[in-house]
């Protein structure tokens, strides 16, 4: 991945809230952005994606459905 200068909403939680700090050395959130990416944050456990050029990214797997709808678009595009 050389260009992360795309927005996305991959899967993320707060370490502390699930208990997993000692599993966890980083946040991907704290790791995206350190490396240029734009991360678009919405409330926890919503439904909800976000469509880069060919990208589509989502917080949690119940986004599915909403995340193949926008990248069925871009394909009938």
């Amino acid at each position: 991945m050389n260009n992360l200068s795309k927005n996305s909403n991959p899967f993320n939680f707060r370490k502390k809230d699930m208990t997993l700090d000692q599993h966890m050395p980083f946040l991907l959130e704290s790791k995206l952005r350190e490396k240029g990416a734009e991360f678009v944050r919405s409330d926890d456990w919503t439904d909800f994606s976000v469509l880069d050029c060919h990208l589509a990214t989502g917080q949690i797997p119940m986004t599915s459905q909403n995340k193949a709808e926008k990248v069925i678009k871009v394909l009938e595009s």
